[in-house]
């Protein structure tokens, strides 16, 4: 076969190179990141300032999760209408008003203190901040997913969609390393200011998303026609119409909303974790990073305040250490999607959704077992797991489905849902037993990953996304 003929990353069938607008879409992928992540370092703080339990504490993922559900079907009815380019913007500027909207829910916050408005009235004027922010992003969810897969030659369409995902799982890290600085910051006298500074890296955020906007404006966004393989718009006995038919999309829904419950599980209660089960710190490791911190000059605020001193007089992880943490929790996850995308180049990517989910059952069990130390390695190894999972079950979903992948992105976004409703139970589960016990939710739902993973070339008729042929068609 000739060279210049062999299918291209970033060049379409018809010859077009989109590399350069799929570099533009990857910036929504950092964006979305980086929210995201600050979402799963802010529970802890409610249940500090506002003496929340875990499970109640959890209504921060139920608002977040909750903008997914309620937009992610008008989002998908938009995007047919407006086109890609449409419906990007149109999500970055709903971004932008809840980044906002986190201005007058902090002044809100701040007559707590006067008694004029209770504590679950602040509470909720966050929340709605988090819903509404969320709700800008279904519509980036729904569009730029499904779009990475377009975006050149149909082959590597999970590599693609998993190299955008990496760029989430950059912006991931960033998300608790800002949100630990502006919500679990102290001032002189030791006391709090996470009340007062949490808007600031949201009215940043805003300010950055409405530059996106206007950068999308002006650039080139083809809208680009996904493969029909199903022969979806063709009449006719024997065709099908509807994509609840397919078992690989419908069963799609299913893996996602279990998926996102564990992911959002396991992002939110990483503090609570990590504060609470980890075993007794060495002093020689807190007495390493006093000597680094002292040495570290811009660093050094990020350094200090890693470990608290118990009652029994042990060394423990800090709420500030944990947030810390949780950043190195996500370097394991960018690093599962950089090496999960060449790994999708040369495996079937149904086979390896299969082994990383059975894998995160492993891991769980390891958890729930109080192994000690560990444990604590199979929390992290459990993110390098899950990285490629979101993406994967994504291009498995929609592998087929022609210009119906819009609208069948927007079910699988509203999958989503997931990650407000499990969370909860997980909470729960925490608070009648330990968070250790509690990580018997997310394997569960680690387990139906690994069962759709398995099936998926049955449920598709089809034996991977690389060779882009339905069996028996």
């Amino acid at each position: 076969m000739n060279r210049n003929n062999e299918p291209r990353l970033f060049v379409t069938e018809d010859g077009l190179n989109v590399a350069l607008t799929f570099v533009l879409v990857c910036s929504l992928f950092l964006l979305w990141g980086f929210l995201n992540g600050m979402i799963d370092v802010m529970d802890k703080h409610f249940q500090n300032e506002l003496g929340l339990s875990k499970a109640q504490s959890a209504w921060v993922q139920f608002a977040h999760y909750l903008g997914y559900f309620l937009m992610a079907i008008p989002a998908g009815w938009l995007a047919v209408k407006l086109g890609y380019k449409g419906g990007i913007i149109t999500g970055l500027m709903i971004v932008a008003l809840g980044g906002f909207w986190f201005i007058p829910a902090t002044r809100i916050n701040a007559m707590v203190h006067t008694g004029s408005v209770s504590p679950t009235m602040a509470f909720v004027a966050f929340l709605v901040g988090v819903c509404v922010i969320a709700t800008g992003l279904t519509f980036l969810e729904t569009i730029a997913n499904p779009y990475t897969t377009v975006l050149g030659n149909p082959r590597f369409a999970a590599t693609r969609i998993n190299l955008a995902q990496s760029c989430n799982g950059v912006g991931w890290p960033l998300g608790p390393i800002v949100g630990g600085m502006f919500f679990y910051g102290t001032d002189t006298a030791g006391h709090s200011t996470g009340s007062q500074t949490l808007y600031i890296p949201y009215v940043t955020s805003a300010v950055v998303v409405l530059v996106l906007a206007g950068l999308f404006y002006l650039a080139r966004v083809p809208d680009v026609r996904a493969h029909d393989e199903y022969h979806m718009d063709e009449a006719g006995p024997g065709h099908s119409t509807s994509i609840w038919s397919h078992p690989h999309f419908s069963l799609a829904v299913a893996a996602q909303f279990f998926y996102v419950a564990a992911q959002a599980g396991i992002f939110s209660f990483f503090i609570n974790y990590m504060t609470s089960e980890v075993p007794a710190i060495p002093a020689a490791w807190a007495d390493a990073v006093a000597r680094v911190s002292s040495h570290a000059g811009i660093l050094q605020s990020w350094l200090t305040g890693w470990f608290r001193t118990t009652d029994a007089g042990t060394l423990a992880m800090s709420d500030k250490g944990a947030a810390n943490l949780a950043s190195l929790a996500f370097l394991f996850f960018v690093a599962g999607r950089f090496s999960g995308a060449n790994l999708l180049r040369r495996f079937k990517a149904h086979r390896l959704l299969a082994l990383y989910a059975a894998m995160n059952v492993i891991m769980c069990l390891v958890v729930f077992g109080k192994l000690g130390w560990i444990s604590v390695a199979a929390v992290f190894l459990s993110y390098f797991f899950m990285s490629i999972m979101f993406p994967t079950i994504f291009a498995l979903g929609i592998f087929g489905l022609g210009p119906r992948a819009k609208r069948a992105s927007s079910f699988i976004v509203m999958a989503i849902m997931g990650g407000a409703l499990l969370p909860k139970v997980m909470g729960f589960a925490a608070d009648r037993w330990d968070m250790s016990r509690a990580f018997i939710v997310p394997m569960a739902c680690f387990a139906f990953v690994a069962f759709y993973g398995l099936r998926w070339a049955r449920f598709s008729r089809a034996q991977s996304l690389h060779e882009g042929a339905v069996a028996g068609q």
